[in-house]
């Protein structure tokens, strides 16, 4: 049974930082693309950034030069780290897995999702 993790968010004031971790169980973690979506209030789910376990990313627009995504392919575990947070940051974030090759950004893409995590950032 596959499952995933995350653990990490909270509150923090508008330019602070936090680190997401996800912990990956019941699949071949080296061989899946990891990522991280989140999702607004009212709003689509949307992809933040991806790692494949060579160590190509992705990221969106917004999260270029204040989020970085890591993996430990040892640990079964993927990493978010968000810092210069602003307001508009808040959302649930969400790690997901994908068994295939390439860097996706679809939520449909993704196989295997984790239930979420918490980021509130205030003003």
């Amino acid at each position: 049974q596959v499952q995933l993790v995350e653990s990490g968010g909270g509150l923090v004031q508008a330019g602070g930082s936090l680190r997401l971790s996800c912990a990956a169980s019941g699949l071949p973690f080296s061989r899946y693309v990891m990522g991280w979506f989140r999702q607004a209030p009212g709003k689509e789910r949307e992809f933040v950034a991806a790692r494949t376990w060579s160590g190509n990313t992705y990221y969106t627009d917004s999260a270029k030069g204040r989020f970085t995504i890591s993996r430990d392919n040892f640990a079964n575990t993927v990493y978010l780290q968000l810092n210069n947070l602003k307001p508009e940051d808040t959302a649930v974030y969400y790690c997901a897995a994908d068994r295939s090759v390439g860097l996706r950004t679809r939520t449909s893409d993704y196989d295997y999702w984790g239930q979420g995590t918490q980021v509130t950032v205030s003003s």
